[in-house]
């Protein structure tokens, strides 16, 4: 059985073709997945699969969550500044 490491680089090799017919945003996009892939990649191969499709896809997940979590609380930080202003001017416009 191959490591993870290989495993994952085979199955990149096999979506090139995808990959070839993906518009250059879109390419862009997919090659960020497969790095998230790649970085999770030690953790990967302790993970008990038959699969190592299964590991990347997750690798992909945990990735998207993560950014999602980064935007998250920066639109939090942002209200919060937002809410402090208008605290501080009194939330009042002047015409």
């Amino acid at each position: 059985m191959p490591t993870y490491r290989l495993a994952l680089e085979r199955m990149v090799q096999q979506w090139n073709d995808f990959k070839r017919a993906l518009r250059k945003d879109d390419r862009e996009a997919f090659e960020a997945l497969v790095k998230s892939a790649r970085m999770h990649a030690s953790a990967s191969t302790y993970a008990i699969s038959v699969d190592p499709s299964e590991s990347a896809f997750l690798s992909m997940l945990l990735e998207h969550e993560k950014e999602l979590m980064r935007l998250r609380k920066a639109l939090r930080e942002d209200d919060e500044d937002d809410d402090a202003k208008d605290v501080v001017g009194g939330g009042e416009t002047t015409e």
